[in-house]
């Protein structure tokens, strides 16, 4: 069996010979003897991890790659499998991807980190917050790195229309004429921008075009009804409610999170829908935006609630056949540019976001200064349709160059 096992990784490693890496690639390292890269599905974590084993480990025969929800570790235990190929094949390296698919995958790594001082372990999941739980035994021996959605800047490299460095967020406030001269005059890049929201986040995009939004809607499936269901141990009919919130938020204006509006609607007690909301969020179908508060205040936190990202909203509003809002789009474009470059942000009530004590205000060509005309010192109108701004506007797209 083991050998069928080292055949598979041989025959993934040939095939995986993509020219294009994703933004953390060039952070991402093995240094540590243990190593986790977590993220939502469908985010290219098995291709990054094949890229890495194709061009920064020298001899593939110290290594194995495999995936843990294959059948064969159903019956078997992974600290066997380890031994096996460390005495007999003399593999050092070991890439376990899906591996939140192993029951007790957190205390057989440290078993293992334990046991073979000169091993190192690769590790993929999921499922952020299983594999944040987990690693918490093993916080002190390894480091996470974290994967997200593509970006605009992504979007069209891996098109081969553009190949350009991620921009720093104070860079795009304070060089901002410098960047909107080599940029805006891309050929058609409000074109692309377009074609890029709501269909663009997942790399599986560049695989077929016609069935995306198809395999996003199972991406959704498979984190209700095997992530959710293994994970927080709830009974099968109680999951369809998850993707029943989903419908009803994909259907509302975001807004101040009302647990009570979710409650009506969907009829689960307000407890309920704040357990099933944490859940999502944490499964990363979600997003939950709080105010920036301190002090006392930090205890009556309100919150705006998002689809995760463009396309699972698009996927959404096309399976149940509402109209499209791309007010909405905008906002959680936005949101996910600015989340996945490392940076935080707030909802603020005088603007839509704050981000790094700078007010933001996102909507269309024909917004109006109006909402922000008091914080003009420390507040932007970010504006989709333009290719240029002005001292106080910010085309859009240029967020999707954050990383």
């Amino acid at each position: 069996m083991i050998s069928s096992f080292i055949t598979t990784y041989k025959r993934l490693l040939q095939n995986t010979k993509f020219k294009h890496h994703r933004y953390i690639y060039k952070d991402f390292n093995i240094n540590n003897r243990l190593t986790g890269l977590i993220g939502p599905r469908g985010t290219g974590k098995t291709t990054l991890l094949l890229q890495y084993i194709n061009e920064k480990i020298e001899n593939k025969d110290d290594c194995i790659y495999v995936s843990i929800d294959h059948i064969y570790f159903s019956k078997n235990i992974l600290l066997d499998f380890i031994n096996e190929l460390y005495e007999d094949y003399g593999v050092r390296y070991f890439f376990f991807d899906e591996i939140h698919k192993y029951p007790n995958w957190n205390q057989e790594l440290k078993n293992a980190y334990d046991s073979y001082p000169d091993i190192k372990i690769v590790f993929s999941g999921s499922s952020s917050i299983d594999l944040i739980k987990g690693a918490y035994d093993l916080s002190r021996r390894g480091v996470l790195f974290r994967i997200g959605g593509m970006s605009f800047r992504e979007y069209l490299l891996f098109h081969d229309i553009l190949d350009t460095e991620a921009i720093e967020l104070s860079d795009l406030l304070n060089n901002r004429n410098e960047i909107e001269d080599r940029l805006s005059g891309i050929k058609k890049i409000k074109g692309y921008f377009k074609e890029y929201l709501g269909n663009g986040y997942y790399p599986f995009y560049l695989e077929d075009k016609n069935t995306y939004h198809q395999k996003i809607l199972r991406i959704i499936e498979k984190t209700v009804f095997e992530d959710i269901s293994n994970f927080y141990k709830l009974k099968t009919e109680n999951l369809s409610n998850f993707k029943r919130i989903l419908s009803y938020l994909a259907t509302i204006p975001p807004g101040e999170l009302n647990r009570n509006s979710i409650s009506k609607n969907i009829g689960l007690d307000n407890k309920t829908i704040q357990n099933y909301l944490q859940i999502l969020k944490e499964t990363g179908l979600i997003e939950l935006i709080s105010e920036n508060k301190s002090g006392s205040n930090i205890l009556k936190q309100t919150e705006k609630i998002f689809l995760d990202n463009p396309d699972i909203y698009t996927s959404i509003i096309e399976e149940i056949g509402y109209e499209s809002q791309i007010g909405t789009i905008r906002e959680i474009f936005f949101i996910k540019m600015i989340r996945n470059s490392g940076n935080k942000i707030y909802f603020d009530k005088t603007g839509d976001f704050e981000v790094n004590n700078t007010i933001f205000e996102i909507g269309g060509k024909n917004k109006k200064l109006k909402q922000i005309k008091d914080k003009l010192d420390n507040a932007y109108l970010v504006k989709d349709d333009i290719l240029v701004g002005s001292r106080y506007e910010i085309p859009l797209y240029l967020f999707g160059f954050l990383y």
